[in-house]
């Protein structure tokens, strides 16, 4: 059993770079639309620009808005929590503050990360966008090579 006050819960809320499909540069309508080929198989009503609105879930067309996190204090039989926001247009700074603030509360003890479909969807969001932002990726995010037993990471979706 982890202890509670060992688990940074964390959601991430995204949003297209572009508002709409047309406003993309023409090499990035090229790659939207490449992109869209397997989305749009077996569904005549769909068109490239009805599924940009799903843009934002896909780390290459999305870009970060807002990461908040909250963890729960521990003080005898008296649970506190805390909680901070990275938001912004500035997806660097929100992606570089979060990277501090995570490499210093995952320096001591054996800590976890959880969100909810975090495996499938924020955790390889962040590194995603990172690696787009040359932002380096924390330890606690870099799991590439481990084995499932070594990554601290919690997914609500499968408790």
């Amino acid at each position: 059993m982890v202890p509670l006050q060992n688990i940074l819960f964390l959601d991430i809320e995204t949003v297209s770079q572009y508002a709409s499909v047309e406003l993309l540069p023409d090499e990035w309508k090229k790659l939207w639309s490449k992109k869209t080929e397997g989305l749009l198989r077996n569904k005549e009503n769909q068109t490239v620009e009805t599924v940009y609105e799903r843009a934002a879930i896909y780390a290459e067309f999305g870009k970060i808005i807002c990461i908040s996190c909250g963890v729960v204090q521990v003080n005898g039989d008296q649970r506190k929590l805390l909680l901070k926001s990275f938001s912004g247009d500035d997806e660097k700074g929100i992606l570089s503050s979060f990277c501090d603030m995570l490499s210093k509360w995952a320096s001591e003890g054996n800590k976890y990360l959880c969100a909810h479909n975090g495996k499938e969807f924020d955790f390889p969001y962040l590194c995603r966008r990172m690696v787009i932002n040359d932002v380096c990726v924390p330890a606690m995010l870099a799991i590439s090579g481990k084995k499932p037993w070594e990554v601290n990471h919690l997914n609500t979706m499968e408790l």
